[in-house]
Protein backbone atom coordinates (compact mmCIF):
# COMPACT_ATOMS: atom_id res chain seq x y z
CA UNK A 1 0.00 0.00 0.00
CA UNK A 2 1.69 3.89 -0.89
CA UNK A 3 2.00 5.82 2.14
CA UNK A 4 -0.05 9.21 0.89
CA UNK A 5 -0.18 12.45 3.04
CA UNK A 6 -4.01 14.06 3.88
CA UNK A 7 -4.68 17.38 5.77
CA UNK A 8 -7.79 16.99 7.69
CA UNK A 9 -9.66 20.19 9.98
CA UNK A 10 -11.60 18.53 13.47
CA UNK A 11 -12.23 20.71 16.59
CA UNK A 12 -11.26 20.00 19.82
CA UNK A 13 -10.98 21.23 23.35
CA UNK A 14 -7.80 21.76 24.95
CA UNK A 15 -6.94 23.28 28.06
CA UNK A 16 -4.91 26.08 27.98
CA UNK A 17 -2.16 26.32 30.38
CA UNK A 18 -3.91 29.50 32.18
CA UNK A 19 -7.19 27.46 32.53
CA UNK A 20 -5.21 24.52 33.97
CA UNK A 21 -3.47 26.93 36.70
CA UNK A 22 -7.08 28.21 37.08
CA UNK A 23 -8.61 24.42 37.78
CA UNK A 24 -5.53 23.95 40.54
CA UNK A 25 -6.09 26.63 42.19
CA UNK A 26 -9.49 25.80 42.39
CA UNK A 27 -9.31 22.72 44.12
CA UNK A 28 -6.72 23.62 46.67
CA UNK A 29 -7.80 24.83 50.45
CA UNK A 30 -7.30 27.85 51.72
CA UNK A 31 -4.30 27.26 53.72
CA UNK A 32 -2.88 25.89 50.54
CA UNK A 33 -3.58 28.35 48.33
CA UNK A 34 -1.39 30.76 50.99
CA UNK A 35 1.51 28.41 50.60
CA UNK A 36 1.03 28.22 46.75
CA UNK A 37 0.85 32.53 46.76
CA UNK A 38 3.73 32.70 48.92
CA UNK A 39 6.24 30.27 46.91
CA UNK A 40 4.67 32.42 44.06
CA UNK A 41 5.19 36.15 44.80
CA UNK A 42 8.83 35.05 46.05
CA UNK A 43 9.67 33.73 42.84
CA UNK A 44 7.84 36.70 41.02
CA UNK A 45 9.21 40.30 41.23
CA UNK A 46 5.92 41.39 39.57
CA UNK A 47 3.56 40.16 42.40
CA UNK A 48 3.15 41.48 45.87
CA UNK A 49 0.92 41.11 48.91
CA UNK A 50 -0.94 43.81 49.83
CA UNK A 51 -1.70 45.25 53.37
CA UNK A 52 -4.72 45.63 54.59
CA UNK A 53 -4.08 49.53 55.22
CA UNK A 54 -2.61 49.97 52.22
CA UNK A 55 -3.69 51.28 48.49
CA UNK A 56 -2.82 51.82 45.28
CA UNK A 57 -3.93 52.93 42.11
CA UNK A 58 -6.36 51.98 39.93
CA UNK A 59 -3.80 50.85 37.31
CA UNK A 60 -2.08 48.47 38.91
CA UNK A 61 -4.93 46.57 41.63
CA UNK A 62 -6.30 43.71 40.97
CA UNK A 63 -9.47 44.64 39.56
CA UNK A 64 -13.18 43.68 41.53
CA UNK A 65 -14.80 40.65 40.65
CA UNK A 66 -17.67 42.19 38.96
CA UNK A 67 -15.18 43.44 36.25
CA UNK A 68 -13.61 39.82 35.76
CA UNK A 69 -16.11 38.71 33.29
CA UNK A 70 -15.46 41.34 30.72
CA UNK A 71 -11.57 40.73 31.48
CA UNK A 72 -11.80 37.40 30.73
CA UNK A 73 -13.85 37.12 28.02
CA UNK A 74 -11.47 39.86 26.28
CA UNK A 75 -8.41 37.91 27.44
CA UNK A 76 -9.48 34.48 26.61
CA UNK A 77 -11.09 34.42 23.46
CA UNK A 78 -9.43 30.26 23.24
CA UNK A 79 -11.22 28.97 25.98
CA UNK A 80 -15.00 30.09 25.94
CA UNK A 81 -16.12 27.39 24.40
CA UNK A 82 -14.80 24.95 26.82
CA UNK A 83 -17.30 23.26 29.37
CA UNK A 84 -14.72 23.72 32.13
CA UNK A 85 -13.94 27.15 31.39
CA UNK A 86 -17.74 27.78 32.14
CA UNK A 87 -16.38 28.33 35.75
CA UNK A 88 -15.04 31.27 34.77
CA UNK A 89 -17.75 33.14 33.65
CA UNK A 90 -20.06 34.76 36.54
CA UNK A 91 -20.36 35.14 39.90
CA UNK A 92 -19.89 38.53 41.90
CA UNK A 93 -19.14 39.46 45.01
CA UNK A 94 -20.27 42.94 46.05
CA UNK A 95 -17.98 43.03 49.11
CA UNK A 96 -15.28 42.40 47.36
CA UNK A 97 -14.88 45.71 46.05
CA UNK A 98 -12.99 47.10 48.76
CA UNK A 99 -11.17 50.49 48.21
CA UNK A 100 -7.13 50.02 49.34
CA UNK A 101 -5.34 52.77 50.61
CA UNK A 102 -1.37 53.20 50.18
CA UNK A 103 1.11 51.43 52.51
CA UNK A 104 2.43 52.75 55.33
CA UNK A 105 6.00 53.70 55.89
CA UNK A 106 6.98 51.65 58.98
CA UNK A 107 10.28 53.05 58.83
CA UNK A 108 10.03 56.84 59.48
CA UNK A 109 12.64 59.26 61.97
CA UNK A 110 10.22 59.56 64.71
CA UNK A 111 9.81 55.77 65.02
CA UNK A 112 13.65 54.75 64.51
CA UNK A 113 14.26 57.76 67.39
CA UNK A 114 11.99 56.39 69.73
CA UNK A 115 13.38 52.87 69.49
CA UNK A 116 16.89 53.84 69.16
CA UNK A 117 19.29 53.15 72.95
CA UNK A 118 22.50 53.91 73.86
CA UNK A 119 25.01 51.10 73.91
CA UNK A 120 24.76 52.33 77.59
CA UNK A 121 21.27 51.51 78.10
CA UNK A 122 19.67 48.39 79.28
CA UNK A 123 18.03 46.74 76.64
CA UNK A 124 15.08 45.13 77.10
CA UNK A 125 13.67 42.18 75.03
CA UNK A 126 9.99 40.79 74.60
CA UNK A 127 9.25 38.14 77.05
CA UNK A 128 8.62 34.92 75.42
CA UNK A 129 6.46 32.05 77.02
CA UNK A 130 8.66 28.76 78.26
CA UNK A 131 7.85 25.79 76.33
CA UNK A 132 6.62 22.83 78.83
CA UNK A 133 8.78 20.22 78.54
CA UNK A 134 7.92 16.98 76.64
CA UNK A 135 7.84 13.74 78.12
CA UNK A 136 11.66 12.71 77.74
CA UNK A 137 12.62 15.76 79.48
CA UNK A 138 10.23 15.44 82.02
CA UNK A 139 11.09 11.87 82.46
CA UNK A 140 15.43 13.01 82.38
CA UNK A 141 14.91 15.26 84.74
CA UNK A 142 13.46 13.24 87.63
CA UNK A 143 15.83 10.67 86.63
CA UNK A 144 18.89 12.94 87.28
CA UNK A 145 17.50 13.14 90.67
CA UNK A 146 17.51 10.24 91.87
CA UNK A 147 20.49 7.95 93.59
CA UNK A 148 20.87 5.29 91.19
CA UNK A 149 24.10 4.64 89.81
CA UNK A 150 25.24 5.72 87.20
CA UNK A 151 25.06 2.74 84.89
CA UNK A 152 21.67 1.95 86.09
CA UNK A 153 20.77 5.94 85.24
CA UNK A 154 22.10 5.13 81.23
CA UNK A 155 20.03 2.32 80.87
CA UNK A 156 16.95 4.04 82.03
CA UNK A 157 17.49 6.77 79.88
CA UNK A 158 17.68 3.88 77.03
CA UNK A 159 14.29 2.83 77.86
CA UNK A 160 13.08 6.31 78.18
CA UNK A 161 14.11 6.84 74.38
CA UNK A 162 12.23 3.97 73.65
CA UNK A 163 8.53 4.58 74.82
CA UNK A 164 6.31 5.87 72.26
CA UNK A 165 3.79 9.35 72.51
CA UNK A 166 1.75 7.51 74.83
CA UNK A 167 4.16 6.47 77.21
CA UNK A 168 3.95 2.28 76.65
CA UNK A 169 7.40 0.39 76.26
CA UNK A 170 6.15 -1.29 73.22
CA UNK A 171 9.24 -3.01 72.49
CA UNK A 172 10.07 -6.08 74.24
CA UNK A 173 12.70 -6.12 76.74
CA UNK A 174 14.42 -9.58 74.95
CA UNK A 175 14.48 -7.69 71.96
CA UNK A 176 15.85 -4.33 72.55
CA UNK A 177 18.37 -5.92 74.76
CA UNK A 178 19.36 -8.32 71.33
CA UNK A 179 20.12 -5.18 69.49
CA UNK A 180 22.77 -3.65 71.90
CA UNK A 181 26.34 -4.05 71.27
CA UNK A 182 27.79 -6.90 73.25
CA UNK A 183 30.69 -5.10 74.50
CA UNK A 184 28.45 -2.86 77.04
CA UNK A 185 27.02 -5.88 78.82
CA UNK A 186 24.28 -5.07 79.35
CA UNK A 187 21.82 -8.26 80.50
CA UNK A 188 17.88 -8.59 80.31
CA UNK A 189 18.36 -8.87 83.92
CA UNK A 190 19.70 -5.57 83.20
CA UNK A 191 16.63 -4.13 81.51
CA UNK A 192 14.05 -5.44 83.88
CA UNK A 193 15.86 -3.12 86.57
CA UNK A 194 16.03 -0.45 84.62
CA UNK A 195 12.35 -0.72 83.61
CA UNK A 196 11.24 -0.83 88.13
CA UNK A 197 13.16 2.20 88.14
CA UNK A 198 11.64 3.82 85.27
CA UNK A 199 7.87 2.81 86.59
CA UNK A 200 8.32 4.19 89.74
CA UNK A 201 8.48 7.26 87.89
CA UNK A 202 5.97 10.17 87.44
CA UNK A 203 3.26 10.34 85.80
CA UNK A 204 1.57 6.77 87.49
CA UNK A 205 1.45 4.49 84.48
CA UNK A 206 5.01 5.26 82.45
CA UNK A 207 6.90 2.41 80.68
CA UNK A 208 3.99 0.43 80.64
CA UNK A 209 3.75 -2.58 78.17
CA UNK A 210 -0.02 -3.01 77.60
CA UNK A 211 -3.26 -1.14 78.98
CA UNK A 212 -3.10 -3.62 81.98
CA UNK A 213 -0.01 -3.05 83.42
CA UNK A 214 -0.58 0.47 83.14
CA UNK A 215 -4.14 0.38 84.59
CA UNK A 216 -2.44 -1.83 87.82
CA UNK A 217 0.12 0.56 88.17
CA UNK A 218 -1.90 3.04 88.31
CA UNK A 219 -4.26 1.59 90.91
CA UNK A 220 -1.30 0.72 93.12
CA UNK A 221 -0.46 4.10 93.84
CA UNK A 222 -3.47 4.58 95.48
CA UNK A 223 -3.87 4.51 99.35
CA UNK A 224 -3.88 0.87 100.26
CA UNK A 225 -7.38 2.34 102.54
CA UNK A 226 -9.08 3.73 98.87
CA UNK A 227 -12.73 2.01 99.19
CA UNK A 228 -13.02 -1.11 96.11
CA UNK A 229 -9.52 -0.50 95.70
CA UNK A 230 -8.20 -4.17 96.05
CA UNK A 231 -11.56 -5.00 94.17
CA UNK A 232 -10.79 -2.98 91.21
CA UNK A 233 -7.40 -4.73 91.12
CA UNK A 234 -8.81 -8.16 90.62
CA UNK A 235 -11.26 -6.95 87.99
CA UNK A 236 -8.46 -5.07 85.86
CA UNK A 237 -6.16 -7.84 86.29
CA UNK A 238 -8.10 -10.72 85.95
CA UNK A 239 -11.47 -9.57 83.81
CA UNK A 240 -10.49 -6.47 82.17
CA UNK A 241 -12.15 -8.03 78.92
CA UNK A 242 -15.40 -8.76 81.07
CA UNK A 243 -15.65 -4.82 81.45
CA UNK A 244 -14.48 -3.82 78.26
CA UNK A 245 -17.90 -6.03 76.76
CA UNK A 246 -20.19 -4.78 79.72
CA UNK A 247 -20.88 -7.90 81.17
CA UNK A 248 -21.87 -7.21 84.10
CA UNK A 249 -23.86 -10.19 85.40
CA UNK A 250 -20.62 -12.31 85.22
CA UNK A 251 -18.56 -9.00 86.65
CA UNK A 252 -20.99 -9.20 89.89
CA UNK A 253 -20.68 -13.19 90.43
CA UNK A 254 -16.73 -13.29 89.84
CA UNK A 255 -16.51 -9.91 92.40
CA UNK A 256 -19.48 -11.45 94.88
CA UNK A 257 -20.29 -7.41 95.24
CA UNK A 258 -23.25 -5.44 94.40
CA UNK A 259 -25.01 -3.10 91.71
CA UNK A 260 -23.40 0.14 93.81
CA UNK A 261 -19.87 -1.74 94.68
CA UNK A 262 -20.06 -2.51 90.39
CA UNK A 263 -20.34 1.12 89.98
CA UNK A 264 -17.87 2.92 92.55
CA UNK A 265 -15.26 0.38 90.91
CA UNK A 266 -16.03 1.65 87.33
CA UNK A 267 -15.89 4.71 88.04
CA UNK A 268 -12.61 4.65 89.84
CA UNK A 269 -11.14 2.77 86.59
CA UNK A 270 -12.87 5.21 84.26
CA UNK A 271 -11.20 8.17 86.35
CA UNK A 272 -7.46 6.59 85.41
CA UNK A 273 -5.55 7.46 82.23
CA UNK A 274 -4.81 4.67 80.02
CA UNK A 275 -2.50 6.69 78.42
CA UNK A 276 0.18 8.62 80.69
CA UNK A 277 2.31 9.96 78.20
CA UNK A 278 -0.36 12.50 76.42
CA UNK A 279 0.02 15.12 78.99
CA UNK A 280 3.26 15.74 77.32
CA UNK A 281 2.94 16.05 73.89
CA UNK A 282 3.48 19.11 72.07
CA UNK A 283 0.31 18.42 69.25
CA UNK A 284 0.21 21.57 67.12
CA UNK A 285 -3.82 22.75 66.81
CA UNK A 286 -4.86 22.99 63.11
CA UNK A 287 -7.33 25.73 62.90
CA UNK A 288 -9.73 25.74 59.76
CA UNK A 289 -10.78 28.95 57.97
CA UNK A 290 -13.21 28.94 56.64
CA UNK A 291 -14.15 30.79 52.82
CA UNK A 292 -17.96 31.36 52.93
CA UNK A 293 -19.89 33.10 56.07
CA UNK A 294 -23.42 32.38 56.10
CA UNK A 295 -25.80 35.26 57.97
CA UNK A 296 -29.15 35.72 58.46
CA UNK A 297 -30.61 39.19 56.53
CA UNK A 298 -33.86 40.63 57.15
CA UNK A 299 -35.45 36.64 57.09
CA UNK A 300 -33.65 35.08 54.58
CA UNK A 301 -30.35 33.16 54.78
CA UNK A 302 -26.99 35.08 52.42
CA UNK A 303 -23.58 33.63 52.10
CA UNK A 304 -20.89 35.85 51.35
CA UNK A 305 -16.92 35.37 51.05
CA UNK A 306 -14.71 35.69 54.35
CA UNK A 307 -12.63 38.73 53.59
CA UNK A 308 -9.55 37.03 55.97
CA UNK A 309 -9.19 34.10 53.48
CA UNK A 310 -8.69 36.24 50.29
CA UNK A 311 -5.17 36.93 49.33
CA UNK A 312 -4.94 40.71 48.42
CA UNK A 313 -2.36 40.44 45.33
CA UNK A 314 -1.15 43.57 43.27
CA UNK A 315 1.52 44.37 40.71
CA UNK A 316 4.78 45.99 41.98
CA UNK A 317 4.87 49.49 41.05
CA UNK A 318 8.53 49.64 41.07
CA UNK A 319 9.48 46.98 38.46
CA UNK A 320 5.79 47.73 36.54
CA UNK A 321 7.60 51.46 35.98
CA UNK A 322 10.84 49.82 35.17
CA UNK A 323 9.06 47.63 32.30
CA UNK A 324 7.37 50.80 31.01
CA UNK A 325 10.22 52.50 30.46
CA UNK A 326 12.60 49.93 29.29
CA UNK A 327 12.40 48.30 26.01
CA UNK A 328 15.24 46.59 25.40
CA UNK A 329 15.68 43.04 25.10
CA UNK A 330 16.11 43.09 29.56
CA UNK A 331 12.60 43.30 29.43
CA UNK A 332 11.30 40.68 28.21
CA UNK A 333 11.53 38.46 30.95
CA UNK A 334 10.06 40.86 33.21
CA UNK A 335 7.41 41.06 30.95
CA UNK A 336 6.42 37.49 30.72
CA UNK A 337 6.62 37.45 34.66
CA UNK A 338 3.90 40.22 34.38
CA UNK A 339 1.96 38.77 32.44
CA UNK A 340 1.89 35.24 34.88
CA UNK A 341 1.04 37.73 37.84
CA UNK A 342 -2.05 39.42 36.14
CA UNK A 343 -3.47 35.94 35.32
CA UNK A 344 -2.72 34.74 38.76
CA UNK A 345 -4.71 37.47 39.97
CA UNK A 346 -7.31 36.74 37.76
CA UNK A 347 -7.53 33.19 38.55
CA UNK A 348 -7.93 34.03 42.17
CA UNK A 349 -10.92 35.93 41.73
CA UNK A 350 -12.43 33.77 39.65
CA UNK A 351 -11.54 30.92 42.08
CA UNK A 352 -13.37 33.00 44.98
CA UNK A 353 -16.26 34.00 42.68
CA UNK A 354 -16.94 30.25 41.83
CA UNK A 355 -16.89 29.59 45.61
CA UNK A 356 -19.29 31.92 46.45
CA UNK A 357 -21.48 30.67 43.43
CA UNK A 358 -21.84 27.27 44.77
CA UNK A 359 -22.25 28.44 48.03
CA UNK A 360 -25.27 30.71 47.34
CA UNK A 361 -26.71 27.67 45.53
CA UNK A 362 -26.59 25.43 48.42
CA UNK A 363 -28.23 27.84 51.20
CA UNK A 364 -30.86 27.77 48.28
CA UNK A 365 -31.59 24.52 48.83
CA UNK A 366 -30.32 23.74 52.39
CA UNK A 367 -32.39 26.82 53.80
CA UNK A 368 -34.73 24.00 56.04
CA UNK A 369 -31.24 22.73 57.96
CA UNK A 370 -30.38 26.77 59.05
CA UNK A 371 -33.31 26.72 60.33
CA UNK A 372 -33.89 23.53 62.33
CA UNK A 373 -30.79 21.80 62.18
CA UNK A 374 -29.70 18.25 60.42
CA UNK A 375 -32.82 16.48 60.89
CA UNK A 376 -34.31 18.94 58.31
CA UNK A 377 -31.33 18.36 55.79
CA UNK A 378 -32.73 17.68 52.27
CA UNK A 379 -30.51 14.98 49.82
CA UNK A 380 -28.31 16.71 47.08
CA UNK A 381 -26.10 15.54 44.77
CA UNK A 382 -23.55 17.24 42.84
CA UNK A 383 -25.28 17.29 39.65
CA UNK A 384 -28.02 19.42 40.80
CA UNK A 385 -25.89 22.01 41.88
CA UNK A 386 -23.94 21.76 38.35
CA UNK A 387 -27.21 22.26 36.15
CA UNK A 388 -28.19 24.89 38.01
CA UNK A 389 -25.29 26.73 37.77
CA UNK A 390 -24.28 25.96 34.09
CA UNK A 391 -20.75 24.08 35.72
CA UNK A 392 -19.14 20.89 34.96
CA UNK A 393 -19.87 18.49 37.88
CA UNK A 394 -15.98 18.09 38.16
CA UNK A 395 -16.18 22.01 38.68
CA UNK A 396 -18.31 21.21 42.15
CA UNK A 397 -16.31 18.93 43.59
CA UNK A 398 -13.26 20.65 43.28
CA UNK A 399 -15.49 23.67 45.17
CA UNK A 400 -17.07 21.80 47.64
CA UNK A 401 -13.42 19.60 48.67
CA UNK A 402 -11.49 21.16 51.53
CA UNK A 403 -13.66 24.45 51.55
CA UNK A 404 -15.35 25.04 54.90
CA UNK A 405 -18.99 27.14 55.81
CA UNK A 406 -19.24 29.22 58.85
CA UNK A 407 -22.99 29.10 59.72
CA UNK A 408 -24.39 30.05 63.54
CA UNK A 409 -24.53 25.69 63.78
CA UNK A 410 -20.85 25.58 63.66
CA UNK A 411 -18.29 25.03 60.85
CA UNK A 412 -19.06 22.69 58.03
CA UNK A 413 -17.14 21.50 54.65
CA UNK A 414 -18.97 21.96 51.62
CA UNK A 415 -19.59 18.40 50.89
CA UNK A 416 -21.42 18.56 54.01
CA UNK A 417 -24.52 19.39 52.71
CA UNK A 418 -24.24 16.72 49.39
CA UNK A 419 -25.83 13.52 50.77
CA UNK A 420 -27.58 10.47 48.97
CA UNK A 421 -30.85 9.67 50.08
CA UNK A 422 -33.45 6.89 51.55
CA UNK A 423 -36.99 6.17 50.37
CA UNK A 424 -39.74 6.61 52.57
CA UNK A 425 -43.17 4.75 52.65
CA UNK A 426 -44.79 7.99 50.56
CA UNK A 427 -43.01 7.74 47.61
CA UNK A 428 -40.71 10.79 48.60
CA UNK A 429 -36.95 10.82 50.12
CA UNK A 430 -34.71 11.40 53.07
CA UNK A 431 -31.17 12.65 53.36
CA UNK A 432 -28.58 10.16 55.03
CA UNK A 433 -27.25 13.16 57.34
CA UNK A 434 -30.77 13.69 58.29
CA UNK A 435 -31.36 10.24 59.30
CA UNK A 436 -28.20 10.08 60.99
CA UNK A 437 -29.55 13.11 63.13
CA UNK A 438 -32.40 11.12 63.75
CA UNK A 439 -30.33 8.22 65.04
CA UNK A 440 -28.08 10.29 67.26
CA UNK A 441 -31.10 11.91 69.16
CA UNK A 442 -32.43 8.10 69.84
CA UNK A 443 -29.26 6.83 71.32
CA UNK A 444 -29.21 10.64 73.39
CA UNK A 445 -32.56 10.16 74.82
CA UNK A 446 -32.56 6.06 75.09
CA UNK A 447 -32.70 4.57 78.54
CA UNK A 448 -29.31 3.33 79.24
CA UNK A 449 -29.97 0.25 81.04
CA UNK A 450 -31.78 -0.62 78.18
CA UNK A 451 -30.09 0.87 74.94
CA UNK A 452 -31.79 0.75 71.22
CA UNK A 453 -30.57 -2.30 68.71
CA UNK A 454 -30.14 -1.40 65.47
CA UNK A 455 -32.86 -3.46 64.76
CA UNK A 456 -35.49 -1.51 66.97
CA UNK A 457 -33.99 1.77 65.63
CA UNK A 458 -35.10 0.48 62.20
CA UNK A 459 -38.12 -0.53 63.51
CA UNK A 460 -38.72 2.96 64.72
CA UNK A 461 -37.51 5.11 61.89
CA UNK A 462 -39.78 2.44 60.00
CA UNK A 463 -42.88 3.77 62.29
CA UNK A 464 -41.85 7.87 61.00
CA UNK A 465 -41.83 6.46 57.20
CA UNK A 466 -38.22 5.76 56.66
CA UNK A 467 -37.51 2.79 55.18
CA UNK A 468 -33.86 1.61 56.58
CA UNK A 469 -32.41 -1.87 56.85
CA UNK A 470 -30.65 -2.84 60.39
CA UNK A 471 -27.08 -2.96 58.01
CA UNK A 472 -27.73 0.59 56.99
CA UNK A 473 -28.70 1.94 60.68
CA UNK A 474 -25.50 -0.04 61.67
CA UNK A 475 -23.70 1.66 58.95
CA UNK A 476 -24.93 5.36 59.75
CA UNK A 477 -24.25 4.79 63.63
CA UNK A 478 -20.48 3.72 63.25
CA UNK A 479 -20.01 6.99 60.68
CA UNK A 480 -20.84 9.17 63.68
CA UNK A 481 -19.11 6.99 65.69
CA UNK A 482 -21.58 5.52 68.08
CA UNK A 483 -20.81 2.28 70.02
CA UNK A 484 -22.95 -1.10 69.54
CA UNK A 485 -25.71 -1.57 72.02
CA UNK A 486 -23.75 -3.97 74.13
CA UNK A 487 -21.09 -1.03 74.99
CA UNK A 488 -23.91 1.45 75.19
CA UNK A 489 -25.68 -0.53 77.98
CA UNK A 490 -25.32 0.11 81.69
CA UNK A 491 -26.21 -0.60 85.14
Amino acid sequence: MKPTLQFKLTQHLTLTPQLQESIRLLQLSTVELGQEIERIVQENPLLELEDVSGGESAEYRSSPLDDQTESLSSALPEIQDDAEAKMLAGGVDAEAKNSLTDEQDWFNDEGAARNYRDDDEEREYPQQAAEPPNLREHLLSQLSLSQIPERDRRIVGLLIDSLNDDGYLVQDLEELAGLLPPELGIGIDDLRIALEYLQHLDPPGIGARNLKECLIMQLRVLPEDTPYRDQALLLVNKHLESLASRDFCTIKKLLHCDDECLRSIQQMIVRLNPRPGTAFSSAVARYIIPDVIVTKVSGNWTASLNPEAMPRLKINRLYADILKRSHDDSARRLSGQLHEAKWLIKNVHQRFSTILKVSAAVVERQRQFFDHGAVAMRPMVLREIADSLDLHESTISRVTTQKFMHTPRGIFELKYFFSSHVGTDTGGACSATAIRALIKQMISSENSKKPLSDTKISEILAQQGIVVARRTVAKYRESIQIPPVNLRKSF
